[in-house]
């Protein structure tokens, strides 16, 4: 009934494919929750349901090898995949109306509503997966909006997103917002140790995966690691520039630098939250670092301000900020607390 290689979300797919067979869906829906659930996966596996030669997803007939491998196509026989390009990592109005990449080569054979516009193919719908949904410009939400509203028979949207209050609010008050939840701890180590992951490595991974597939790469998971430690290290009292080095955005990397500090901030506010609970008698829960958030909620420091500074460096993220002053700002509230 359902892909072998998905875990976790057993009532919502459940729900979801009774309305698909029973013509109960809506033809615009916002799959919303944080960042590494599998919102993607379960988009996924409505279409891959179709084309399954057993109409189950069941990952081994030729009609779901489609679905599988690295570089899924951005267009199949009843899905159409619209992702963001190019550094500043943004779905841009010529994807859309023309199904062009960056360097105006064609992704997929015409414009996103001339495609949903198309007669699906036979026992199947048209499906339209916009991943990272967030990173629609405006342009480009603007020209989504009416088929949004109407999408034509046969066809659905389905905007992916960890991020829904970047949305315009116009788009997603078009779209039936599906929410997902976090997995259990036993869902996601089950994925984690197909991945390599063993015992050793639970504690810390378990507690900074946060119920999430974020950080199946080691290097994604090294990484939010020593930004934790970097953190303890600034509120410890430790100069910027000796600890701030794992905080500061990859030169080389292909996200832009304002979406690479967000991880830090927000791991940021996880200590501050979690130095809270530490005050009330409540365990953290970034409970391998329990003995160093210990030390520092011993004091009388008010870690307020320092909140403040780290909320108030989110918003400004998409103004693609200097990384260094807007991290140095953050540490110097840090050293206010």
């Amino acid at each position: 009934m359902f892909s072998p290689a998905l875990v976790g979300h057993q009532d919502l797919r459940e729900r979801l494919r009774a309305r698909v067979q029973a013509g109960r869906i809506r033809g615009s829906l916002l799959f919303a929750g944080p960042e590494g659930l599998g919102k993607r996966r379960v988009a996924l596996e409505l279409a891959q349901r179709e084309l399954c030669f057993r109409r189950s997803a069941c990952g081994q007939c030729e009609g779901c090898r489609l679905f599988q491998g690295e570089d899924l196509p951005f267009e199949l026989p009843n899905l159409l995949r619209i992702a963001p390009e190019g550094k500043a990592g943004v779905i841009r109005i010529d994807q859309v109306r023309e199904g062009l990449d960056s360097a105006g080569q064609a992704r997929f054979s015409r414009g996103v509503i001339e495609w949903a516009s198309l007669a699906p193919p036979p026992g199947c719908h048209r499906w339209i997966l916009l991943e990272e949904a967030h990173r629609l410009n405006e342009a480009s939400a603007n020209l989504l909006l009416k088929t949004l509203e109407e999408p034509p028979a046969g066809a659905h949207f389905i905007l992916v997103t960890h991020r829904p209050e970047a949305l315009l609010p116009t788009l997603r008050s078009r779209c039936e917002r599906i929410p997902f939840l976090p997995l259990s701890e036993a869902e996601v180590w089950e994925v984690a140790r197909r991945h390599g992951w063993t015992e050793a490595d639970r504690p810390r991974w378990a507690a900074l995966a946060e119920g999430s597939l974020r950080f199946l790469e080691p290097e994604a998971f090294r990484r939010a690691e020593a930004q934790v430690e970097a953190w303890l290290a600034l509120l410890a009292g430790v100069p910027f520039a000796e600890a701030a080095g794992p905080l500061l955005p990859e030169k080389e990397a292909a996200l832009a630098q304002g979406e690479q500090l967000r991880q830090p901030l927000e791991l940021l506010l996880r200590l501050l939250a979690d130095l809270a609970r530490v005050r009330a008698g409540r365990p953290p829960a970034l409970a391998p670092w329990a003995a160093a958030l210990s030390g520092l909620a011993a004091g009388g420091r008010d870690f307020r301000p320092a909140q403040e500074a780290a909320l108030e460096a989110l918003r400004h993220l998409p103004r693609n900020l200097a990384a260094e002053p807007l991290l140095r700002e953050v540490a110097l509230a840090l050293g206010r607390a």
